[in-house]
């Protein structure tokens, strides 16, 4: 459905994305990471045909999206991360007036909106000045100005960004229904709505791929493995927790005269009995201990830890 094909954009002296490419199929839901400054909002602007790469291409069932531009962004709904809403415009003239900027037939916009309304779940508001919704109706708002025209693709940037905990499950619920059928790219930093809502991960690192796949297929495959916490009081607690077999790093703390490790293991045996054992041996008071598997959050640290420019 969609290919970023070797794409390359700067600003100035500032390279933004770099010799990117990544594919998403049709009906997928995919996450599209980074940390700040990696590049994504360049690269849907792209993938939306705001911005025109300087060199490589995007390609809609393989067609260049830049031989015929306008077909393109129609076949797309955005919404970016400053939601763009006019506060002193009723909700209901809002989304006839998107209707109107695409170019819609009265009879397109009527079921537009009417299809928009049921899917988003803003009939409430619908009269009412944008100006006086809540932020979480701003955002369902903003998904409906995306889905008006009933496109295929839908990009989404940060679309949970600024909303209180209840809203980021209604807005996650709403995207999820949203992406049944439809493409959907969704930029966010909320590992929880990837989890929950995406299919497979795109990450990007200093303009450049780097992961693609199913969340647990890329903790698996880059070895991600288990985390293990330790809080003891005794002596000799990191050194010797961190020299069992199979640790591949630690981390130490001290914690109200106690010491606290978590430890790092890329192998699948289990470390608990050795711990507990070593605690019993060496007399030490065992006030800690618990095995994590490797999680989302830790295998986007481990693939961008040093990330921090802006882009």
């Amino acid at each position: 459905m969609i290919a970023v094909e070797g794409v390359t954009k700067r600003y100035g002296d500032v390279l933004a994305v770099d010799d990117l490419s990544f594919e998403v199929s049709r009906g997928e839901v995919v996450g599209f990471l980074g940390p700040n400054g990696a590049g994504k909002s360049t690269t849907m602007k792209m993938i939306t045909g705001t911005l025109q790469p300087d060199s490589g291409s995007v390609r809609f069932d393989g067609a260049a999206i830049s031989e015929n531009l306008i077909e393109a962004k129609r076949r797309v709904g955005y919404l970016p991360e400053a939601n763009p809403l006019y506060d002193d415009m009723l909700v209901a003239d809002y989304l006839e007036y998107v209707a109107e900027l695409r170019g819609l037939s009265p009879e397109v916009t009527r079921s537009g909106v009417a299809n928009a309304i049921d899917e988003t779940d803003i009939a409430s508001v619908f009269y009412r000045p944008i100006g006086e919704c809540s932020k979480g109706y701003r955002q369902r708002i903003g998904l409906a100005a995306a889905i008006l025209h009933q496109p295929e693709i839908l990009i989404l940037d940060e679309p949970t960004e600024g909303l209180d905990p209840n809203q980021r499950v209604e807005i996650r619920r709403l995207i999820g229904a949203l992406g049944r059928e439809r493409t959907v790219l969704l930029s966010t930093h909320v590992m929880q709505e990837v989890e929950s809502t995406c299919s497979r991960l795109v990450i990007l690192r200093h303009g450049r791929l780097a992961a693609d796949g199913a969340v647990d297929e890329l903790i698996a495959n880059r070895g991600a493995g288990v985390r293990y916490v330790v809080e003891a009081e005794g002596s000799g607690v990191a050194e010797a927790v961190a020299n069992l077999p199979g640790v591949s790093g630690h981390d130490v703390r001290a914690v109200e005269g106690r010491t606290r490790v978590e430890l790092h293991s890329r192998e699948s045996r289990e470390l608990r009995p050795e711990i507990f054992a070593l605690a019993r041996d060496r007399g030490w008071t065992l006030w800690e201990l618990h095995r994590e598997k490797a999680s989302l959050e830790q295998l986007f640290r481990d693939l961008t830890a040093d990330e921090g420019e802006e882009r």
